[in-house]
C-alpha cells in the first residue's frame, strides 16, 4: 500500500492493534489459567480483530462513510485480494488431496523407507516433506504424531524427542511450503514472488534442517530395534503433492499451480475410487470454507491497517523504530524482533505476519531491505517462535494427541527443549542477516526500487503501467 509516511504521526492510532492483542492474548491466558485445552484458540482471532476494527472506526473525526471508504481501500488492495484467492485455492487443494488419501499415502511411503535405527531422524524428514507438500504444520502433526508416538514407544525412544522431531519437521514445511498461509501472507504483504522468497528462505532453512538431522542421528537412536509392520500405500496418491511442489519451484503462476493440483488430486481420487464427482465437489467447497478464519482475518486486517495508517499510526511506529535502526542490517533484526513478539502475543504465525506485514513493508522500503529478504525473515522468525511457544497450536496438538491416543501424560513444555530445528533455524536466520550467504537470488536479480519489482520484472511492470494508463 502506498502511504505518505511523512504525515502527522500518532501513537494512539495503534490502539486498535493493541486492543486486538490484549483481547486475544488476555482470553488465552485467562482460559489457560482455568485449565482449558487449546486455551489460546477458544476466543476466535477474527472476533478479536472485528472488535479492533470497531475501535478503529471510533478514531478520527471523519464521517462513517469516509472511514468505510478508507477501510475498503485497504481491504480491497490488490495484494490482499490476491492473498485471499490463494488461501481458498490452497485450502481446496489440501482438502481434496487429503480426502483422496494423499496424506496417509505420503506418511506410509516415508515410514516404509525408514530403517528403525533411524526412526526419529526419518520422522523428521517425513514430517518436513509432508508439511512442505500440504502447507500446514498442524495438519502434519495431526496426521503423523499418532503413528510416530506408537513407534517411539515400541522402540524405547524418548517420546518428547520424537514429538520434537515431528513438530520440527512440520515447522520446516510450514516455513517453506508454497501453499502455506505463512508463505502466502509474507510474500503478498511484501509484494514479491513466492519462488523468489523460497530461494532465499531455502538457504536458511536447509542448513538448519541438516544440522537438526545430524543431531537426531547422533542423539536419537533407539536402544532396541523393534520390527515395524509393512505399511501399504499407493504411489499415485503422492503425485499431486509432488506436482504442486515442482510447478511452484519452477515458477508456474501460483493460481495455475494450485488449480492443476486440485484437478490432479480429483482425477486420481476418482480413478482410485476414493472420490466421486459429488464428494470431489464437496471437498473443494470444504477446502474453501476451511480457510474462512484466515480469510476474514486478512480481510479485516487489510482494512484496519489502512485506517491506522490514515491516522498516522504506521508513521509513528516507523519513527520510533528508526531510532533503533541504523541501517539495513539493524532494520532486518528489527523486523525479525517485531514479528517474533507478534507471534508470542497472538500464538499464530499467520496472524503475526499479517499484523506486521505492512509495517515491515514500509521499513524495507525505508532501509532498502530487499522485499524477498523481508518476506523470508517474517516467515522464518514467526515459525521459530510458533514452534517453541508451549501455548501454540502445534505443541498443544502434539501433546494432546499423545495423551488421548496412548494415555501418555505429556505437557507441551516437555517438548520445547527438543524443538531443535526451531532453535537452529533462529541461529541461521540471525547469521544470514550479518553474513548474507542466502541472498544469491537478490544479488543475481536486484530489486528495482523505482518500479518496486525485481529487475527482471521491470519491463513487464512498465507494460502493465502503460496499459493501466491507457485504460
Amino acid at each position: 500500500m502506498n502511504r505518505d509516511l511523512k504525515k502527522q504521526s500518532s501513537g494512539l492510532a495503534l490502539l486498535p492493534f493493541l486492543i486486538f492483542i490484549v483481547i486475544y492474548l488476555g482470553a488465552g491466558l485467562y482460559l489457560q489459567a482455568k485449565g482449558e485445552e487449546m486455551a489460546f484458540y477458544q476466543f476466535p482471532s477474527v472476533t478479536a480483530m472485528f472488535i479492533a476494527v470497531l475501535a478503529a472506526f471510533c478514531m478520527g473525526r471523519e464521517s462513517i462513510d469516509r472511514k468505510f471508504a478508507i477501510f475498503a481501500r485497504g481491504a480491497a488492495n490488490e495484494n490482499v485480494l490476491t492473498m485471499l484467492m490463494i488461501y481458498i485455492l490452497a485450502g481446496a487443494f489440501s482438502t481434496v488431496a487429503k480426502t483422496m488419501g494423499g496424506v496417509d499415502a505420503t506418511v506410509n511411503l516415508g515410514l516404509s523407507l525408514v530403517p528403525v535405527e533411524l526412526l526419529t531422524a526419518g520422522v523428521f524428514v517425513i514430517s518436513a516433506f509432508l508439511g512442505t507438500a500440504t502447507g500446514t504444520s498442524v495438519g502434519t502433526i495431526t496426521s503423523l504424531v499418532p503413528i510416530a508416538v506408537g513407534l517411539a514407544a515400541e522402540s524405547g525412544l524418548s517420546v518428547p524427542m520424537m514429538l520434537g522431531a515431528c513438530a520440527g519437521g512440520a515447522m520446516f514445511g510450514d516455513n517453506l511450503s508454497m501453499i502455506s498461509d505463512t508463505t502466502i501472507a509474507a510474500t503478498k504483504t511484501q509484494g514479491c514472488e513466492m519462488r523468489d522468497k523460497f530461494r532465499v528462505n531455502f538457504f536458511i532453512a536447509l542448513p538448519a534442517a541438516l544440522v537438526t538431522l545430524v543431531i537426531l542421528l547422533v542423539c536419537a537412536r533407539p536402544e532396541t530395534a523393534a520390527a515395524m509392520e509393512p505399511r501399504s500405500f499407493e504411489m499415485m496418491k503422492v503425485l499431486p503433492y509432488v506436482l504442486v511442489l515442482v510447478l511452484a519451484i519452477i515458477g508456474v503462476n501460483v493460481f495455475l499451480t494450485l488449480t492443476i493440483g486440485i484437478f490432479a488430486a480429483g482425477v486420481i481420487g476418482m480413478a482410485c475410487g476414493d472420490l466421486t464427482i459429488f464428494t470431489y465437489a464437496q471437498s473443494i467447497w470444504n477446502g474453501f470454507t476451511g480457510m474462512s478464519e484466515v480469510f476474514f482475518l486478512a480481510l479485516f486486517c487489510g482494512g484496519l491497517s489502512e485506517l491506522i495508517a490514515h491516522h498516522g499510526g504506521i508513521a509513528w511506529l516507523i519513527e520510533k523504530l528508526r531510532g533503533m535502526m541504523r541501517g539495513n542490517k539493524s532494520a532486518q533484526v528489527g523486523m525479525a524482533a517485531l514479528v517474533s513478539l507478534a507471534d508470542c502475543a497472538t500464538a499464530n504465525n499467520t496472524v503475526a505476519i499479517i499484523l506486521c506485514g505492512n509495517v515491515a513493508r514500509d521499513i524495507s522500503r525505508e532501509y532498502k531491505v530487499d522485499p524477498r529478504r523481508t518476506a523470508s525473515l517474517l516467515d522464518v522468525f514467526s515459525c521459530v517462535f510458533q514452534g517453541i511457544i508451549p501455548y501454540g497450536a502445534q505443541l498443544l496438538m502434539a501433546a494432546a494427541l499423545t495423551t488421548t491416543t496412548y494415555g501418555i501424560a505429556m505437557s507441551p513444555v516437555e517438548i520445547v527443549p527438543y524443538m531443535w530445528y526451531c532453535w537452529v533455524l533462529a541461529a541461521f536466520g540471525l547469521l544470514s542477516v550479518f553474513v548474507p550467504y542466502a541472498d544469491r537470488t537478490c544479488r543475481r536479480d536486484p530489486w528495482n526500487w523505482e518500479y518496486d519489482v525485481a529487475e527482471s520484472g521491470v519491463e513487464a511492470k512498465k507494460l502493465l503501467l502503460k496499459e493501466e494508463k491507457e485504460d
